[in-house]
């Protein structure tokens, strides 16, 4: 697309209008400051004639020299390219593309373009460069350019004073603005580095149709003088930015420089000028290869590193840069970037401050104490009255936004820093240790108001991970919050620190049978059986029962409480009869107490159910989640997260009597639902998905159970990364599912990357290692190798007799599975193990009547492992 103006006559002029410099009684700045009674303003002119290039500079001094230097009006004008761009210009193809459009259509009306962002992201070289490839197009696009340095509005209006003295205009600004408007052709104005947000640039375009206008700023305010013309310049697509650095370090392509620069520019964020100051410092010391290093362990001297030679005018380094926009702060404004540079610098959620604010704590002096540089914070955001004034908060936003070192998204309500910025924050700190405990405390306080559903939603676990470097930085009155975040994120082992010094904390000054350390203590144990710990977990559940019946007798809440807790633990053990006991008795107080309809008796209802449907006792099981359902949606609603964990635990019971259809048809409503109202990331979404896999895979649909297991594991990695435990179970699952679609390697390389990392989570008898075993052993066995997979039968039939007894339905399908392999190898008397399907048939003690013909059935052909479900559903309290 064309630049060109209409007309055949052009008249191209360039003019580079900066501030004076100081004479007696004034003072310059690096690039000019205001004139003083010695010199004013000055401009350079550049007049490019027939054979020859004049620069001027023209100073408003006296007539005398007024005159003297207005004789170079007598020169013919040519053509003059503008200031060129820096050598090293890379990328921005884009920005560039939009600009050239823009400036396409129109031609004879106003344009006005606005380039705003971080100082540092190159908007001025853009500019410069947009300006050098409308020149070089013919005829050009733009008859006169003026490049006005707008730090402040005297040298703006310095500059229009030179226009109008240079074309025998006048003297004023006015004349100058006039000149323009008088002048009915495509001259361009560029308005760089207008960054102070107390100037308003209005005043300063001339009032008129015509000409051509691009403002570069760090302001994004400034782009409503282009709504549809403006372009943010954020980072470098990542080829430009190693091209920018290899360029700039006088470095080949090469696959190691290329592999290096990539390190290099992702750790810089993609920021342009760091890359140049990274190549100017590689380009130095010849040390490609070593920055990396360099740069971690000196940063800052890095970024504060000014190269002796330069590649265009910009004087200052990436520090100095945002310094210089720092300083223009308000002291709270300052303060509050400080403290945001200490969280992940993407997504951090503003309402942390307000909440943080409603934080009453108690009336502990001490305790108040603790908290007083965060509640001193705070209090710049509160009205007279002290409540919360989100108006205050979004002025102090709005203050650091101007100056582009702070972004909002409004429509996630969240904030974000570019990652040099917040290092270079940090490096602004007098004591950083304060401040991190102050942010520390805020987000404690903040968290204290946050449901369990609220955390996972509030985005807060990658702010704590980077906050948080030591745990000595929680105070114990937040320790119990802090640890319910990373336990909801399946952070078992930072929750379990923070749950066993807050436990031992409560010992230590309120004693072991205070309600506050037995309630530490349920904490920790809940932790303990989210690891799979139960043994841990057993003895100090007992002894929770055991005070809370002593203070509170058998009927007390808090006594049914403590039970329903132990009885998880004694069902995740195997213990199935006294878990029936512990649930069965739980449940009747609680009808009793509350009465059949409560949610505390559903819940307890739901949670005898589990155990039925673990003992094979499915018609009770299914009668329980039946009534735990239709009562959940008569009182909480259909779309209920409640109402869904019982849609979920009916499901289950359906797959065990082999009703496939009808599990599907459940599993299906409650993914659906889970993902419009939680999202397809969260937890329990992950859940059902995974369960309708397992669905699949056992109606031998593998490649749709496939497809959704996959799923699965790559959210899980996204969110808990490679190692975790939730990421561990989906990945066992596509195991399983590989090996029944006869995909034995990649199942085999799954299978044994899961059962390394559990042994190394729990060892070699924990209830999921000895899974890992099992379906690693059912592989061996599909690829004929017995002697492999015999072996680990063996090892998880003992473990589970061991660990789970002998009647433990896991114990006899791992007697069947080791007896299938004993045949193989010809081993008959072996073959013949107590246990084996004829005792899983005995297991499953329903009436035949009641029991579908296929579950049998299934039982009698598998070849190998059951593959459990995801126990996600189970309603413990």
């Amino acid at each position: 697309m064309s630049l060109q103006p209409s007309g055949s006559h052009i008249h191209i002029s360039n003019w580079n209008i900066h501030g004076g410099i100081g004479g007696q009684g004034g003072e310059g700045d690096k690039r000019g400051g205001t004139g003083g009674a010695g010199e004013g303003p000055r401009v350079t002119y550049q007049v490019k004639a027939k054979n020859f290039t004049t620069i001027h500079n023209l100073s408003e001094l006296t007539p005398v020299e007024q005159q003297q230097e207005s004789t170079i009006e007598k020169a013919d004008p040519g053509l003059l390219r503008c200031s060129p761009p820096s050598q090293l210009f890379c990328g921005r193809e884009d920005i560039l593309a939009e600009m050239t459009q823009y400036f396409s259509k129109g031609i004879g009306e106003r344009h006005i373009y606005v380039l705003h962002g971080l100082g540092g992201s190159g908007k001025t070289q853009i500019a410069l460069k947009f300006l050098d490839i409308a020149n070089r197009s013919m005829p050009p696009r733009f008859t006169r350019q003026f490049f006005i340095n707008s730090n402040s509005g005297h040298i703006i209006e310095a500059a229009f004073i030179n226009i109008a003295v240079s074309h025998k205009a006048g003297k004023t600004a006015e004349d100058g603005k006039n000149w323009l408007i008088s002048h009915i052709e495509e001259w361009v104005l560029v308005f760089d580095n207008a960054d102070d947000p107390s100037i308003d640039l209005f005043p300063f375009f001339p009032k008129c149709t015509h000409g051509n206008i691009i403002i570069t700023s760090r302001n994004p305010l400034l782009a409503t003088h282009g709504p549809k013309s403006t372009s943010r310049v954020g980072y470098l697509d990542k080829t430009s930015a190693m091209q920018l650095l290899l360029q700039r370090a006088g470095k080949e392509e090469t696959t190691n420089s290329i592999s290096a620069a990539s390190e290099i520019v992702k750790t810089l964020g993609y920021l342009p000028l760091a890359i140049i100051q990274a190549g100017a410092y590689i380009s130095k010391f010849d040390c490609l290869h070593k920055y990396p290093s360099l740069y971690k362990d000196n940063h800052a001297r890095a970024l504060r590193h000014r190269p002796t030679q330069s590649h265009d005018d910009y004087s200052h380094t990436v520090y100095t840069t945002w310094q210089i926009s720092f300083d223009q702060l308000s002291q709270v404004a300052a303060r509050f970037l400080q403290l945001c540079s200490l969280m992940h610098h993407n997504g951090i959620p503003e309402d942390i401050f307000p909440q943080a604010s409603s934080f009453k704590g108690n009336d502990d002096v001490d305790e108040t104490e603790l908290i007083a540089n965060a509640r001193e914070f705070l209090s710049h955001f509160l009205s007279d009255a002290g409540d919360w004034d989100q108006y205050k908060l979004m002025e102090t936003i709005a203050e650091i936004e101007e100056y582009s070192l702070l972004n909002r998204d409004s429509s996630r309500d969240t904030l974000s820093i570019h990652p040099l910025v917040a290092l270079w924050c940090r490096d602004t700190l007098n004591d950083i240790v304060v401040a991190e405990e102050c942010m520390a405390d805020i987000v404690g306080m903040a968290v204290s108001f946050m449901d369990d559903d609220h955390l996972y939603q509030s985005g807060l676990m990658p702010h704590i991970d980077t906050l948080i470097k030591r745990p000595g930085m929680i105070k114990p009155m937040f320790h119990e919050k802090y640890a319910g975040t990373y336990f909801i994120f399946g952070r078992f082992n930072e929750a379990e620190l923070l749950q066993r010094a807050l436990l031992n904390h409560q010992s230590r000054y309120l004693g072991t049978n205070h309600a506050a350390t037995l309630h530490a203590t349920t904490c920790l144990t809940a932790t303990y059986r989210a690891m799979g710990r139960y043994g841990d977990a057993e003895p100090l559940e007992r002894a929770v029962l055991t005070e809370q019946k002593q203070l509170h007798g058998d009927d007390h809440p808090d006594t049914l409480l403590a039970m329903a807790h132990l009885a998880a633990t004694t069902h995740a053990l195997g213990n199935y009869p006294e878990a029936m006991q512990l649930k069965s008795f739980v449940l009747e107080k609680r009808k009793q107490l509350h009465g059949d309809d409560d949610l505390y008796t559903l819940m307890a209802m739901a949670n005898l159910a589990v155990t039925h449907r673990k003992l094979g006792q499915y018609p009770e099981a299914q009668s329980l989640e039946s009534n735990v359902l239709e009562k959940r949606q008569k009182i909480l609603g259909n779309d209920h997260p409640e109402t869904l964990r019982a849609m979920s635990n009916l499901a289950a019971t359906y797959f065990q009597l082999g009703m496939y259809q009808e599990t599907e048809a459940l599993e299906c409503a409650v993914l659906e639902r889970r993902i419009q109202l939680f999202g397809s990331d969260y937890p329990d979404t992950l859940y059902a998905m995974s369960n309708l896999a397992g669905t699949y895979r056992q109606m031998q649909r593998y490649h749709e159970a496939a497809h959704l297991e996959t799923t699965v594991l790559q959210r899980r990695k996204q969110l808990f990364g490679n190692d975790h435990i939730q990421t561990l179970r989906p990945m066992s699952n596509l195991a399983s599912t590989y090996c029944e679609m006869g995909n034995l390697q990649e199942a085999e390389v799954l299978a044994i990357a899961v059962l390394g990392r559990r042994k190394q989570l729990w060892g070699n008898e924990h209830v999921d290692t000895l899974w890992s075993k099992a379906i690693l052993a059912q592989i061996f066995h599909k690829q004929g190798r017995y002697q492999e997979a015999q072996a680990l039968e063996l090892t998880v039939l003992e473990k589970r007799k061991q660990v789970l007894g002998t009647a433990h339905p896991d114990t006899l399908q791992a007697s069947e599975n080791l007896a299938r392999t004993y045949k193989k190898l010809r081993r008959h008397q072996e073959a013949h193990l107590p246990g084996g399907s004829k005792h899983l048939k005995r297991h499953l003690s329903n009436p035949p009547t009641l029991l579908k013909p296929d579950i049998l059935a299934l039982i009698d052909q598998m070849d190998g492992v059951m593959v459990g479900r995801e126990s996600n559903e189970n309603d413990i309290d």
